[in-house]
């Protein structure tokens, strides 16, 4: 049986970050501006235990929206030893974390490793230097390549975030970065459209014209093609475009970019419109069946049937089928 995967988020925001982004203003982002408690955090774990449902299920919790290696010892500290009881009794089987690259070092690391912490994110956002001055990250390239390799020294899985459509970048750059995060060794990564946020530099800039951020197309082709490239690594991608808050949701925080829902399931249509549109050129019959994994079903018959709705243009009949034997990436053809 697949083991489902769960992720408890604990939210942080902008805990400990003495850096103001250009892209961030993580209170609106996540629609939490409230910094929880010891207490608060163990009522947050329960509620979402408590929803989970019954079968084999690997769970993690995960403390997100701000710096967290950047706060006080004492403080990081009692994070986790709330969630210790959890792993003890083995409720949950890891701890994970997302932090700045320039806040990793031997002594922060030692301290995660003494709480069982077992992944560590680290928002890279992009791994060409004028992209990060542009965006105000206050740190380098080269800080992510440091701390990425203490972090997988030390034994922990390594995660990277990047960010496409950022001030400066290109969709060559947003490639470069995809590899790089691929060559550091990084197990999984979050891929995340830029988005122009109310309180924002970024709001400044787009209301003057010095911005704009990257058209829904445009944002969904870059995606579609760096996608592919971390599947063939065998990088995890945990995430695909901005988590659908509150705030987001109403529109009231976003004033522009390349926001949707259903944003990796448009990119992902994309990636199997490439693969599949080679059939276009095959000839014509009065059915055509596709085979395809099942985690990669919805993707390849496509957003609201996208692909199948292309094929029907070519074949008079198209079915799709679900194949647990195939590799996610491949597909099978009978035709009739």
């Amino acid at each position: 049986m697949k083991i489902r995967h769960y992720t408890i988020p604990i939210f942080i925001p902008q805990l400990a970050c003495p850096f103001q982004c250009v892209f961030c203003n993580q209170e609106k982002i996540t629609s939490r501006g409230h910094i929880p408690d010891v207490n608060e955090v163990r009522s947050i774990i329960d509620e979402h235990l408590s929803t989970f449902p019954k079968g084999n299920k690997h769970i993690e919790i995960g403390f997100f929206g701000g710096n967290f290696t950047g706060i006080p010892i004492e403080d990081q500290e009692k994070y986790l030893q709330v969630a210790q009881p959890y792993l003890e009794q083995r409720i949950v089987g890891g701890l994970r974390l997302s932090t700045r690259p320039d806040y990793i070092d031997e002594k922060v690391l030692g301290l995660l490793k003494k709480y069982d912490v077992t992944t560590i994110e680290l928002g890279a956002q992009s791994m060409d230097n004028d992209v990060l001055i542009q965006s105000a990250r206050g740190h380098t390239a080269e800080d992510v390549e440091k701390a990425s390799r203490r972090i997988i020294s030390a034994g922990f899985r390594l995660g990277l975030q990047m960010m496409v459509g950022l001030p400066g970048d290109t969709l060559e750059k947003a490639i470069y970065t995809a590899r790089k995060i691929i060559s550091l060794g990084a197990k999984e990564t979050r891929i995340y459209p830029a988005l122009v946020i109310k309180g924002t530099k970024m709001e400044e800039w787009y209301n003057q014209g010095s911005y704009k951020p990257l058209p829904m197309e445009e944002a969904i082709f870059w995606v579609k093609t760096i996608l592919p490239l971390f599947e063939e690594a065998g990088v995890e991608v945990s995430r695909v475009g901005l988590h659908s808050s509150t705030g987001l949701l109403s529109g009231k925080e976003l004033v522009a970019g390349p926001f949707h829902t259903s944003f990796r399931e448009l990119a992902m249509t994309e990636v199997w419109w490439d693969r599949l549109n080679v059939l276009l050129h095959e000839e014509k019959k009065n059915k055509i069946s596709i085979s395809v994994h099942p985690s990669q079903y919805n993707f390849a018959i496509g957003y609201y049937g996208k692909n199948r709705k292309r094929l029907m243009n070519h074949f008079p009949e198209v079915i799709f089928q679900k194949n647990p034997l195939l590799k996610e990436n491949k597909f099978h053809v009978d035709y009739y």
